[in-house]
């Protein structure tokens, strides 16, 4: 379970001065004419993906201090029904895919949820992962669902709106723009969701579940419903990857894949949003870096996790709020 004393809700002035001005970099980064432009703007795209997939597991990691293994599934879940639902020879309109996709993810995680969320510690983590793992071999085994080789989405969806298309997601800069209108929608709103009643529950929970239930909340309830958000959240990200991909196959519900987000979230700092939007960027970019630099980039990036635990428990923002805090505290 995650430690209060590694969460880092409420965010200096600083950091959210230099979170306004990423968002910035963000925003005009297509408007620079560089070389190779669509495969930064491709790059940059998935780990925006990522950082939703980030943020809908440190809803359950660092509010709810429920740690997951298994998060995975409602990620590929979600991609896999784009797939599913694209017909072979059109697209398929954006506005009734995507919320198809998101609530079957949110409906997977709802009904594994009712038996995960009556765990606890270690047990937890157990069967979430193995719940994980049942549905990453139900689609491996399954040709009928693709089995291993996985399923092409051929088509991006289509946003026409009474034959009117505004929004043309073949296109990659739309694309990139209409993925980071869902990263700022969902940051804002998961931050909405940190203050409020049900959030202050949430991390009540994370603190001391016993005490919570003591004085009359139904903790069941509440965290029943943390994993089901976070589920259908971790949807979003998935549909987002198989229409940007064109392509889903059972990895993206394996443990690898789940591992992936718990890194990018301790990475960034828990329990603040902000944290693993950071940590997804830095993750990727960092793992990037690593793969160009030699084969054995795995070893180089356990050893940089290493140092930022020991170094930065409370993540990357948690560092620089450290490094803040003394500046400020200087005659």
């Amino acid at each position: 379970m995650s430690s209060p004393k590694a969460q880092l809700e409420k965010l200096p002035r600083s950091i959210q001065a230099i979170l306004v001005l990423g968002a910035i970099a963000l925003a005009t980064f297509p408007l620079i004419p560089l070389t190779g432009g669509d495969f930064y703007l491709q790059m940059l795209s998935q780990m925006m993906i990522l950082a939703i997939f980030a943020m809908s597991l440190d809803l359950l990691q660092g509010v709810s201090g429920l740690v997951s293994l298994g998060h995975a599934a409602y990620f590929g879940l979600a991609g896999y029904a784009l797939a599913f639902l694209t017909p072979a020879d059109t697209p398929i309109s954006l506005w009734w895919s995507l919320p198809v996709s998101v609530l079957g993810a949110a409906l997977a995680a709802l009904i594994i949820g009712f038996f995960v969320v009556r765990t606890h510690g270690i047990y937890f983590i157990m069967v979430t992962m193995a719940f994980a793992q049942m549905v990453f071999f139900l689609f491996f085994d399954n040709k009928a669902l693709g089995g291993s080789d996985g399923v092409y989405v051929n088509f991006r969806p289509e946003a026409s709106l009474f034959g009117w298309t505004g929004i043309d997601l073949e296109n990659k800069t739309t694309f990139y723009y209409f993925t980071l209108l869902l990263l700022v929608l969902v940051y804002a709103f998961l931050r909405r969701l940190l203050f409020s009643p049900f959030g202050r529950v949430l991390a009540g929970i994370r603190v001391n579940e016993h005490r919570m239930r003591a004085v009359g909340y139904g903790t069941f309830g509440y965290k029943l419903a943390a994993f089901t958000l976070a589920g259908a959240l971790a949807g979003v990200a998935g549909f987002l990857w198989a229409a940007q991909t064109g392509f889903v196959n059972p990895d993206l519900m394996g443990f690898h894949m789940s591992a992936h987000a718990i890194m990018m979230v301790i990475l960034g700092g828990m329990g603040n949003f902000a944290g693993a939007i950071v940590g997804a960027f830095a993750f990727e970019y960092v793992m990037h870096f690593f793969k160009d630099l030699t084969k054995h980039w795995q070893l180089l990036m356990g050893g940089f996790i290493v140092l930022v635990v020991v170094f930065a428990p409370r993540g990357l923002l948690g560092l620089l709020a450290r490094r803040s805090h003394k500046v400020e505290d200087k005659p």
